[in-house]
């Protein structure tokens, strides 16, 4: 299968055939695991032969790597363009807003990465010592800087993010049991917004911040 059309320039081209090669590889790791997928079931699911995923990846641990890494980025879109002027309720709004429409938008991302943290982390140790930890310290030290300011309630920064990501990747990791305790096949088009209302109206409150 060919990936190019005449117009294309090659940036695009390789772009496009990565998305294709990444969620390919999201169904792999969510239904074989990390051991079971291989670089030809992902290829096969892409509908790429492999010698052209592995033009764009060596390797199926490479592959891993960058579904991870998608998923913290797109996570740090969410917050990492906020500054400390902007004032911590329109961090929070932004940062739960992106976390819950990636939960509901993109759960493959969200259900290999709490696979791969249960799991210990055993392929991306040094990645969460690393990158994860800086991540995390560096959205801690902006809330901080408004609990300093008397901004917003008193609130360990480092456990408001834990409970940020807890509460809404919940809807993208337990998916199967909240539909089911719902009696539901599937979330319903006004399902994102709630949750994003109600889960912001509360973190909000709890900071001792006005919705």
């Amino acid at each position: 299968m060919s990936t190019k059309t005449s117009n294309e320039k090659p940036g695009s081209i390789r772009a496009r055939s990565e998305a294709v090669i990444l969620a390919a590889a999201q169904k792999e790791f969510i239904l074989q695991g990390y051991k079971g997928a291989t670089v030809q079931s992902i290829a096969d699911t892409a509908g790429l032969p492999k010698a052209n995923v592995l033009y764009y990846f060596k390797n199926k641990e490479n592959i891993y790597h960058a579904v991870l890494q998608l998923t913290l980025d797109t996570w740090d879109r969410g917050i990492g363009d906020i500054d400390s002027s902007q004032g911590p309720v329109v961090a929070i709004e932004k940062f739960i807003a992106a976390k819950v429409k990636m939960s509901f938008e993109h759960p493959q991302a969200s259900k290999i990465y709490a696979m791969e943290i249960i799991q210990g982390a055993l392929h991306l140790k040094e990645f969460a010592r690393t990158y994860l930890r800086q991540w995390v310290r560096e959205k801690a030290k902006l809330f901080q800087v408004w609990i300093d300011n008397g901004e917003m309630k008193n609130v360990d920064p480092v456990k408001l993010i834990f409970l940020i990501w807890s509460t809404t990747q919940h809807y993208a990791d337990f998916e199967t049991q909240i539909l089911t305790i719902m009696n539901r096949a599937d979330y319903e088009e006004d399902d994102m917004t709630q949750v994003t209302e109600f889960l912001t109206d509360f973190i909000l409150r709890g900071c001792g911040l006005k919705p």
